[in-house]
């Protein structure tokens, strides 16, 4: 085969998630440690607020499977506290302190929903590609509201999103264009419900907004794939994938790894995110 037949040749696509994205972007070291180190670093202990979210995802997901009647905020109580996951806590008394706090975010929020408006799905795998992207993910909930498709995303953290961390969010971006593409209806409004708080940050996209989300995406997987090259190309490893130093290094799963991270950041202890 000769240069002009492998010129002509389509570029291999980019497969990727918002998380590996949101990994080159934020630290370079960190997403090779994920994604191409063979066998991948040990990571530090879990997070409890991990924990917490992935519990109260959990729960949500669940409460739609229950038969019409018996979606009851109660219930999604109850499917918390029987999901529950452990992990991260300082002790016992902690976690079940934080369990039946998580407990009441998901009954105060079901309070708020007709449990009959049944979502168009829930924990929806989508995908779409672009010129450079095989772009995946899991929506955590897909609304259809007159027509149109709204993707809906849980947050639970300390800090309750904006309407701009809504609009400035790829992920979200990516997810209507694939949800939209896949189930043949408009996806335009992005949302982030904020279970702590009840409140919710909205987006409305336009096809200029979700085209700027999709350049920003294909730039990173851009940079990380030339690194990429160049790592099996023998370029040292720190030098194809540099670390980030900054404040997220003190959340970093790697963090013993990286003397630059440990360097510009304190310890944190694995509950230390939870609002107190």
């Amino acid at each position: 085969m000769d240069q002009m037949e492998l010129a002509e040749m389509p570029r291999r696509l980019f497969s990727c998630t918002p998380s590996r994205l949101a990994s080159f972007e934020d630290c370079p070291r960190r997403y090779r440690m994920t994604y191409l180190d063979r066998p991948a670093p040990p990571k530090g202990p879990p997070w409890a607020h991990t924990s917490v979210g992935v519990s109260v995802h959990n729960a949500l997901h669940r409460w739609w499977d229950v038969p019409l009647p018996a979606r009851t905020p109660e219930r999604a109580g109850t499917l918390l506290r029987t999901s529950w996951v452990e992990d991260g806590f300082r002790d016992g008394a902690q976690s079940a302190a934080w369990r039946e706090r998580a407990a009441g975010m998901v009954e105060a929020y079901t309070a708020g929903i007709d449990p009959a408006a049944e979502p168009r799905a829930v924990e929806r795998q989508v995908a779409t590609r672009t010129d450079m992207l095989a772009f995946h993910g899991r929506v955590d909930r897909l609304d259809e509201r007159g027509g149109e498709l709204v993707v809906v995303d849980y947050k639970t953290g300390r800090r309750a999103p904006t309407d701009d961390d809504a609009r400035g969010s790829s992920a979200l971006a990516l997810y209507a264009l694939a949800a939209g593409r896949m189930l043949r209806r408009p996806c335009r409004r992005v949302e982030l419900h904020h279970l702590p708080t009840g409140t919710v940050a909205v987006a409305e996209h336009t096809e200029e907004s979700t085209a700027r989300h999709v350049r920003r995406a294909e730039s990173v997987a851009r940079d990380a794939a030339e690194a990429t090259e160049r790592l099996r190309a023998g370029a040292d490893g720190d030098t194809a994938f540099p670390p980030s130093p900054g404040p997220l290094c003190s959340w970093c799963d790697f963090r013993r790894h990286c003397p630059q991270g440990r360097a510009v950041s304190p310890d944190r202890e694995p509950w230390a995110a939870l609002a107190e």
